[in-house]
């Protein structure tokens, strides 16, 4: 008797978690469709419940463009964007109701995406029309049929700000489709200075009636929105608000006091803001509620360490995600050396720790911390920015690959390194770390050294990495050579682009790397 048929006999329940398990691998849920009907019934509404997240894949476009007005499809057709043109009544499905995650500018790119794609040329003007109509017409459909939404996601984009004004204004006609989402995540970067009333306005109010606003994000010039939102009196999130992400901020703006106000916020996460000074510590110091910094990413010009001394202190049991390096300590090796003291003695609940661009930075001090926070730590990024070195000095990249194999948990999720590799010092580091398994591997070769034999020899051979990303200064991306791609998919290692894999690491992303 075949698995499917035992599955499909006997173990419906167990089949359908199964499936749910491989909501993100979209090759595989698109075999399991093909098993028999039992498997497509399972699978097909777990493929469309975010179909916009698969990039480089438009075939779902060729579903959605059926639900289209004739005069979009006549366009389409004409131009071959799409091939066929079934009536919407003798589809299997009802596709777009199957849809749970909707991410407003995802949607609006991976239009803008098919259309380039398709048409392999530079858009037009009038691309940019018709894009603008996809959009809006996919948008009514969703709303008009009041599909009920596990999340949907306002990230504002200001260049495309005419066709967010009308999918606003869509979403505001129909209370019910409000209501009917679960999560509301807002990432608002509009400048403060040339606001968009229109679009702060009817943020504001799809905020007020939805009632359950969960997770916000402020980033760069928008804090008058803030002000806007929790200092008003009709505030209605003090029970449901658990996230807060500031992003690129300048902490002198902000009163904290808002926080009070909270009662079930769970994460504050601080991304590569200015000013750390007395004024803002000295605000949270005061709360009277626990201050749960999750994420804190100082790459900017800091100044004095006494405010970061007092603000691990009080938050650092509650930090998760932490980056420092580039601009923050670039000229004064004494803050490094403190800081480094401070983050090993308040900060012991690390799972991603990134440093950036470190320069004469004692590599024993990064030992030490990766040594100290091991047992949680699952995602580390090390940039070392090279000073050239008088001879006879190792440099602080041979120090890491040297030394980094031996203090490595024994799994990580993602490994990042930007570093100037000498072919001696990687080979010292694979077999250092042959016990290790990491699913995400990416490097970035900043020097002149050819390692794919040694990356073949000790990992690929040895299986300890599901994705593979490396791409040299002097050499393409290794993704770019399919030859190689294809050896080491023999080996059920998947190469690929560097920047797809780096994308999720970068603070604009933290919205979906808190989830």
């Amino acid at each position: 008797m075949s698995c499917s048929k035992i599955f499909s006999d006997n173990f419906p329940e167990l089949t359908y978690e199964i499936i749910k398990l491989l909501r993100n691998d979209f090759s595989t849920l698109h075999s399991c469709i093909l098993v028999n009907r039992f498997w497509c019934r399972l699978a097909t509404p777990i493929l469309w419940e975010n179909p916009f997240s698969f990039r480089d894949n438009y075939k779902y476009f060729e579903i959605y463009s059926q639900y289209l007005n004739d005069d979009l499809k006549t366009g389409l057709k004409k131009d071959k964007i799409i091939k066929n043109s079934l009536p919407s009544n003798t589809l299997l499905f009802n596709y777009y109701g199957f849809l749970k995650h909707m991410d407003i500018y995802e949607i609006v790119m991976s239009v803008i995406r098919w259309i380039r794609n398709t048409k392999g040329l530079s858009l037009t003007v009038s691309d940019y029309k018709r894009i603008s109509d996809i959009c809006i017409s996919l948008f009514k459909i969703f709303i008009e049929n009041e599909i009920h939404l596990h999340t949907l996601e306002l990230e504002y984009n200001s260049q495309y700000s005419k066709i967010y004004e009308i999918i606003f204004e869509l979403i505001l006609q129909n209370q019910n489709f409000i209501h009917n989402i679960k999560n509301l995540k807002l990432c608002i970067k509009y400048n403060d200075r040339n606001p968009n009333t229109l679009i702060k306005d009817s943020t504001l109010q799809i905020i007020k009636s939805h009632q359950n606003l969960k997770k916000i994000l402020f980033g760069d010039n928008n804090l008058n929105l803030y002000k806007s939102l929790f200092l008003s009196e009709d505030f209605n999130c003090s029970n449901t608000l658990n996230t807060i992400i500031f992003y690129r901020i300048d902490l002198r703006s902000l009163s904290f006091k808002i926080f009070e106000r909270l009662n079930v916020l769970e994460s504050v996460h601080i991304v590569n803001c200015s000013f750390f000074d007395d004024n803002f510590i000295q605000q949270i110091i005061n709360l009277t509620k626990p201050f749960k910094l999750k994420t804190l990413f100082m790459t900017m010009a800091i100044l004095q360490i006494k405010p970061i001394h007092l603000l691990l202190q009080k938050s650092g049991c509650y930090i998760e995600n932490l980056a420092y390096g580039g601009e923050s300590f670039r000229y004064d090796l004494s803050l490094k050396q403190q800081l480094s003291e401070i983050i090993l003695k308040y900060c012991k609940n690390i799972k991603y720790l990134k440093f950036t661009e470190l320069e004469n930075q004692d590599p024993y001090q990064v030992f030490k911390l990766i040594e100290n926070i091991k047992q949680y730590l699952n995602y580390l990024s090390i940039n070392i920015l090279e000073v050239r070195q008088s001879s006879g000095i190792i440099s602080s990249s041979s120090m890491i690959l040297q030394n980094l194999g031996h203090v490595l948990p024994s799994k990580l999720e993602y490994l990042n390194l930007i570093l100037d590799i000498k072919e001696s010092d990687f080979k010292v580091f694979l077999e250092n770390s042959r016990d290790i398994f990491i699913n995400k591997l990416l490097i970035m070769q900043m020097g002149r050294y050819d390692i794919l034999h040694y990356t073949k020899e000790f990992i690929m051979k040895e299986k300890r990495v599901k994705y593979l990303a490396i791409k040299g200064i002097y050499k393409k991306d290794l993704y770019s050579f399919k030859d190689e791609v294809n050896e080491f998919k023999l080996h059920n290692i998947r190469v690929q682009d560097i920047c797809k894999l780096q994308s999720s690491e970068y603070p604009y992303n933290l919205m979906k790397i808190v989830d």
